[in-house]
């Protein structure tokens, strides 16, 4: 029975600071994104100020239906609560007392809150990620400041259980990511040739993608292959009470999202899913106990030596197999790896059927014996009172743990529908506690990357202003491609999601992205919310009188000189017009005035306002020396700031 003391501090530090860049990368966006004068207000989601805690509960569960009694709008609610998300952060980050059930469980409200009135800027999967992350970070993190009168140690015998759930989450997201890339039957995964277009379709690439773009197609074929080894195969080494496994499978994770991290932005999702692999450490990997090979047992050398022979057999034959369902075969005259999916669509829904009802299975025998042990832990030590409470406490723990692992069957069991039908039929009170749970996000379903887009071109929106409707000017924005001499930006772990709504905008039409005509109307009212959100603004003194957009393809220069995408005077991209997004409009068209009016972004009569009083004046305070910062800067600044107060104290000393 191994201790993670350590690598649950630092598990619970890791978590401080994925919520700290969160709020702050969402703080410096709420004015322009969810002010009254924004692309999506607030104001226009969120119900009435609640009556009660009932109807707080049950209606529309924010804490922002609280902040009228404050006196505060919608807007400045939201300030108040990322500011208090931001403080607490911090304050978690710099002290180890204060990472405690009662915070996580406070700073899991505060993004929740702010999550409900988020519409679509906040409906991405990193962010229900990090709510279900961060509710279980409740359960992980001591409860001893519930219970001030009793001394109750910070590392508990259930804790091994706690983590267990982190690590159960870990599992049905690199899981499912991998799975779903295959049920949803995309050519290029099948083909093995995803990566030959991930890298410049995805949403903000970073300088390192462009590289990464230029290997040759074998190369990116393999590293296909291997996504589905690391995404697939190494989750099922979680489990296995092989430390050298485990640790295989934990390194494979951390290079996995490292060279995503590098390539892509991807906020803060790469970080938490690396927070969430600290489930596979235990104390000995943050140091080794010295051990006098004399003194050791036999039968500890002979388990010691099996476990060498296990590692090494069961790492053989995971690689091998791999080789063979994907047909890996060496040239040694040109140094290449071909490599083809041998399986079909067939055998996939078959292993499906076996492996996915397996994959519970394995769980809740994993879960049982982690239960099992900590019981052993707890009766082996300690006086009558503490095995009293420790007993009680690991049984409540241990019920919730059973409780959260049935409830997460329901969206684990999504990739393979026979195995969900049983679940649901067979067991309707798990059903009835996933649709209890599923409001607060409490488990959820994964799924990254199901399909590739954009194989015939990087599809990109260009918005553009004109006073005459001849010479038209474009509008930068900050970080997605524009500009093709423009260098790609690293922006992770901060957030622009502006920038990755106009992403996914490009890959439809503005008639179902409606928020996009929003934008467009605060652009020509030259709204300086919204303005702070983009780049340049190619109309410094008024706006202009007609703003269109344009489609346009975009794709990553080449260093082949032989290609038609050469680079040849430094550009990073090639693009080509293909066609019209949305017409020329003026801010007086009838049928935009008529949109903004239905959707009241244009109100009929004047919002009322609220007295002034001192929340409300810190509030804006803070904001108006903030500002809307950019982005990037700001999270970096705060999570380096609350580092060195952390080291001030060894310096003084």
């Amino acid at each position: 029975m191994t201790d993670i003391r350590r690598s649950r501090e630092l598990f619970l530090w890791c978590m401080s600071s994925v919520y700290l860049l969160a709020f702050a990368s969402l703080y410096v966006q709420i004015p322009g994104l969810y002010g009254d004068d924004g692309i999506l207000p607030a104001r226009l989601v969120i119900k009435k100020e609640a009556k009660s805690w009932q109807d707080l509960i049950n209606d529309q569960p924010s804490l922002l239906r609280l902040t009228p009694y404050l006196g505060l709008d919608v807007q400045s609610g939201m300030d108040l609560l990322c500011l208090a998300g931001i403080v607490i952060s911090l304050i978690c980050l710099i002290s180890k007392s204060h990472r405690d059930s009662v915070t996580f469980l406070i700073l899991w409200i505060l993004y929740f809150s702010l999550y409900q009135v988020g519409q679509t800027f906040m409906w991405f999967q990193w962010d229900i990620l990090l709510l279900e992350a961060g509710f279980l970070t409740i359960l992980v993190a001591p409860i001893h400041p519930l219970l001030p009168f009793i001394r109750i140690p910070r590392c508990k015998s259930h804790d091994n259980i706690t983590m267990w759930l982190i690590k159960w989450l870990l599992f049905r997201l690199m899981f499912a990511s991998g799975i779903v890339k295959l049920t949803s039957h995309c050519p290029t995964w099948w083909g093995l040739t995803a990566l030959n277009y991930h890298y410049e379709t995805q949403c903000i690439p970073t300088a390192a993608a462009w590289y990464a773009h230029q290997l040759p197609e074998w190369f990116q074929k393999l590293t296909v292959v291997a996504t589905y080894f690391i995404e697939i195969v190494l989750p099922w080494l979680f489990f296995l009470p092989i430390r050298p496994l485990q640790m295989f499978a934990f390194w494979g994770q951390v290079l996995f999202q490292v060279l995503i991290m590098l390539t892509g932005n991807y906020n803060f999702f790469n970080l938490l899913t690396l927070v969430l692999c600290l489930s596979l450490l235990d104390d000995s990997f943050f140091y080794k106990k010295k051990v006098n090979k004399g003194t050791q047992s036999t039968l500890m050398l002979v388990w010691k030596f099996s476990e060498k022979i296990v590692t090494i057999a069961v790492i053989f034959l995971i690689v091998y197999a791999t080789a063979v369902f994907f047909e890996l075969k060496i040239n040694w005259y040109n140094w290449t790896i071909k490599s083809s999916v041998v399986f079909s669509k067939r055998d996939l829904s078959h292993w499906l059927e076996v492996y996915v009802p397996y994959s519970i299975g394995v769980g809740l025998v994993s879960l049982t014996v982690e239960v099992f042990l900590s019981i052993l832990r707890i009766l082996r030590k300690g006086n009558v009172f503490y095995r009293m409470w420790s007993v009680l406490s690991c049984g409540l723990i241990s019920f919730a743990a059973f409780s959260l692992f049935a409830i997460s069957l329901v969206p684990h069991t999504v990739i393979e529908h026979g195995t969900r039908a049983k679940v649901l039929n067979n067991y309707p009170l798990i059903q009835q506690l996933y649709q209890f749970a599923d409001p607060y996000q409490i488990t959820n379903s994964y799924g990254l990357f199901r399909s590739m887009t954009g194989v015939g071109g990087r599809p990109e929106i260009i918005i553009e202003g004109s006073n005459d409707n001849q010479k038209w000017k474009p509008y930068e924005f900050l970080y997605k491609p524009g500009d093709v001499y423009r260098r790609p930006p690293f922006v992770a772990p901060h957030q622009p999601r502006l920038d990755w709504q106009m992403w996914f905008a490009a890959l439809g039409s503005y008639q179902h992205n409606p928020w996009f005509l929003n934008l467009v109307y605060r652009l020509l009212t030259a709204q300086p919310e919204v303005l702070e959100l983009m780049g340049k603004n190619p109309f410094p003194q008024n706006p202009p009188k007609y703003i269109r957009a344009t489609l346009y393809h975009y794709h990553f220069s080449s260093l082949d000189a032989n290609s038609n995408r050469y680079r040849k005077s430094g550009n990073w991209w090639i693009r080509k017009k293909k066609d019209n997004y949305l017409p020329p409009l003026t801010k007086d068209d009838p049928g935009l005035v008529q949109y903004m009016k239905q959707t009241h972004i244009i109100q009929e009569t004047p919002l009322a306002n609220l007295a002034d009083n001192w929340i409300k004046t810190c509030i804006i305070k803070v904001r108006r020396l903030v500002g809307q910062m950019e982005g990037f800067t700001f999270t970096i600044s705060l999570f380096l700031m609350a580092n060195l107060v952390q080291f001030i104290p060894y310096v003084m000393s």
